[in-house]
C-alpha cells in the first residue's frame, strides 16, 4: 500500500543550491540577513544527545538538528521525508518498508544505510544500552521488543531488518496504522556504529561525534552552552540557511529575558505572568500558540502511599478544588488552557468526554469536594498532611504554593512543599518517595495514545503506580483499530473516575522571538522544529 500523499516534500526542502550565496530567500524573495546565527535559551543541561538515550525536550531539539530519522515533520506536523523518501505497508499494517535516499551521508562522508537504522533500533532496545526511553520501543510494537527489553531474548531478534543498503523492513506484533508517525521521535534516529564502538559513552563529545543531520556538534560546555554548525555532508545542505545554532543554559527565566532584550538571544520563554505586559510592549515579538503538552500532578497510589490518597473520594476532592482559571489567568497569563483531561484537545482526532467538573462553578466544585472529604472521614478533627514534590523552577514553585493554599483553604489539607533539582527529583519520583508530585508531558507523536499510554499499569513513567484492567485493555485495543478515538475518550472517563492524576493545564508555546526570525512552526503542536527550516530576514 503506497502512501505518497503525506510524503510530498515541503517547499523548504526544494530550495535551490544558491541559498548560501543569495541575498534573497529563494522562495519568498525576502531579503536575508548577512548573519544567520540562531541563539536561544534552554533552562537546564540536557540529559543526552545520544539518540537512543535522549529523553528531554531541549536535548531532543539538538538531536533533531544533528541527526535525521526516517521521517521528519513539516510546519503543521505532517509527515515529510527524512532519510527515507517514502514507505509502504502490507494490507494489515504489520509490515512497513522504508526506502532510503541514496545521497544521505554521515558527517565523515560515509553513506547512511538501512543497516545503520537496524543497528540503532536494536541498540535502543538492548538492556545493555539501558535507554531511559526504551518504553517507547514497546509502544512502537516491534516484533519481540518486550521480550528483548526484559532480557529474555537477544536484541538481534528485534523485528527490523536491512534488506539492502537502502531498504529497511519493520515488522510489528499487531496492526498499527500510526506507526510512521513514531519514526519522527529522536530515539529512532540512527547512530554510527563504528563511532559508538570506538568511543563508548564519549562518542557524542564534539571531538568524537559523527552525525547525519543538517548540523554537526562543534562545541559543548556543560551547564553553559551547546553549539552546532552546518554539516557540509548533509544531503540537503544547499537548502539550509541558518549557519550556526547556539543553545545557552540559563536557568533563571527573568535573567534570560534580560539577555533577550539586550539582544543576546533570538528566542526565550516568557517568564510566568509577564506575557500580557510584554505583548503590549513588544507586540511583534511576544507569541503564544497551543502545544500538545500537559502539566499535572500525579498521586502516589502504591503500597508506600499516604493512606488517605488510596481513597478515591480524597483524590477527587483534591482534583475538584484546584482553581485552574487562577493558575492560567493569574499566574501563567500566557494563553495556557485549563485542563480537566490528561490529553490536550489540540491532539489530532481526540474527542474529550463530557466532564461534569469542567461545567461546575468553582464554588460548586468546592462544595462537592468538602462533601467527599467528609464522607471519607477527613476534616478539621482529622486533617490530612501531604508532601508535594516539584523540581526547581520559579513557575513550579508559584503553582505549588497556589495549589497548596487552595487545598488548605477549601479542605484543611496541609501541604509540605519539597523542591528538588532535576536528577534528584526524577529519582525520588521513580522510587515513589512522595505523596503528590509534579509532572509535565509532551506527546512524542500526535495521537492521544502518546499521553494515555502513560496510564498503562506497566509504563515506566506511570509514577502514580496506577493500575486499571479496563484502561490496559482499551490501550491494547486502540493499537489495532483504524479509529481508536472511542477508546481514548473512554480512558479519559475512567481516569476522571479513578483520579490517579490531577490535570492542571495544557501548555502554550509562550516565547519572546526576534521578529526577523522567520518560519517558526507555530502550527506544529508537537513543536518538532528544525533549525534548517528557519532563517533571518534583514532588518
Amino acid at each position: 500500500m503506497k502512501t505518497p500523499a503525506i510524503l510530498s516534500m515541503t517547499t523548504a526542502l526544494t530550495l535551490c543550491a544558491t541559498v548560501a550565496m543569495s541575498a534573497n530567500h529563494p522562495v519568498t524573495n525576502e531579503l536575508l540577513s548577512d548573519e544567520q546565527v540562531f541563539t536561544y535559551r534552554i533552562g537546564d543541561e540536557f540529559a543526552s544527545i545520544d539518540p537512543q538515550m535522549s529523553e528531554d525536550v531541549d536535548g531532543g531539539a539538538i538531536v533533531r538538528d544533528i541527526f535525521e530519522g526516517l521521517m521528519n515533520q513539516d510546519a503543521e506536523g505532517n509527515l515529510v521525508p527524512g532519510v527515507a523518501t517514502h514507505f509502504d505497508a502490507n494490507e494489515d499494517k504489520t509490515v512497513y518498508t522504508f526506502y532510503l535516499r541514496d545521497d544521505a551521508k554521515w558527517s565523515d562522508g560515509t553513506p547512511v544505510t538501512a543497516g545503520d537504522f537496524e543497528y540503532s533500533w536494536k541498540r535502543f532496545v538492548d538492556p545493555a544500552t539501558a535507554s531511559p526511553y526504551s518504553w517507547f520501543a514497546e509502544e512502537m510494537g516491534l516484533v519481540n521488543v518486550s521480550a528483548i527489553i526484559a532480557g529474555d531474548m537477544e536484541a538481534s531478534e528485534l523485528g527490523v531488518t536491512a534488506l539492502d543498503d537502502h531498504t529497511l523492513e519493520v515488522r510489528l506484533e499487531t496492526s498499527m496504522g500510526h506507526f510512521p508517525l513514531m519514526t519522527t521521535s529522536e530515539p529512532t534516529f540512527p547512530s554510527p556504529r563504528w563511532v559508538v564502538e570506538e568511543f563508548g559513552s564519549s562518542w557524542t563529545k564534539p571531538e568524537n561525534i559523527v552525525s547525519n543531520g543538517a548540523y554537526v556538534l562543534s562545541e559543548h560546555v556543560p551547564q553553559e552552552k551547546t553549539v552546532r554548525v552546518r554539516n557540509a555532508m548533509y544531503w540537503n545542505n544547499d537548502a539550509t540557511i541558518i549557519d550556526r545554532v547556539e543553545a545557552l543554559v540559563i536557568s533563571d527565566e527573568n535573567a534570560a529575558l534580560t539577555r533577550y532584550l539586550a539582544g543576546e538571544l533570538d528566542r526565550t520563554e516568557v517568564p510566568t505572568g509577564q506575557f500580557n505586559s510584554l505583548s503590549k510592549q513588544h507586540p511583534e515579538e511576544a507569541i503564544s500558540f497551543p502545544r500538545s503538552c500537559a502539566y499535572y500532578y500525579f498521586i502516589n497510589m502504591t503500597d508506600s502511599a499516604h493512606p488517605a490518597l488510596l481513597d478515591q473520594r480524597v483524590r477527587e476532592a483534591l482534583y475538584l478544588t484546584i482553581n485552574r482559571e487562577v493558575i492560567t489567568n493569574a499566574i501563567l497569563q500566557g494563553g495556557e488552557f485549563e485542563a480537566y483531561t490528561f490529553t490536550p484537545e489540540a491532539i489530532s482526532n481526540f474527542v474529550p468526554p463530557e466532564n461534569p467538573a469542567a461545567e461546575m462553578t468553582q464554588a460548586e466544585r468546592i462544595e462537592r469536594a468538602r462533601a467527599l472529604m467528609a464522607e471519607a472521614g477527613y476534616g478539621p478533627d482529622n486533617p490530612i498532611e501531604l508532601d508535594l514534590l516539584y523540581n526547581t523552577s520559579e513557575t513550579h514553585r508559584k503553582i505549588a504554593i497556589a495549589v497548596s493554599q487552595m487545598w488548605k483553604q477549601a479542605l484543611g489539607v496541609e501541604i509540605v512543599l519539597q523542591n528538588m533539582e532535576w536528577k534528584t527529583f526524577l529519582e525520588a519520583r521513580s522510587n515513589q518517595e512522595f505523596d503528590i508530585g509534579r509532572a509535565g508531558w509532551c506527546g512524542p507523536y500526535n495521537m492521544a495514545s502518546s499521553f494515555l499510554d502513560l496510564m498503562s499499569s506497566t509504563h515506566v513513567y506511570n509514577d502514580a503506580g496506577y493500575a486499571n484492567d479496563e484502561v490496559d485493555a482499551l490501550l491494547d485495543a486502540a493499537k489495532t483499530t483504524d479509529d481508536p478515538s472511542e477508546s481514548f475518550t473512554r480512558i479519559e472517563q475512567v481516569l476522571a473516575q479513578d483520579v490517579p492524576i490531577l490535570p492542571i493545564y495544557h501548555y502554550a508555546g509562550v516565547y519572546m522571538m526576534d521578529e526577523s526570525l522567520q518560519n517558526w512552526p507555530v502550527g506544529n503542536v508537537e513543536q518538532k522544529w528544525y533549525s534548517r527550516e528557519l532563517y533571518f530576514t534583514a532588518e
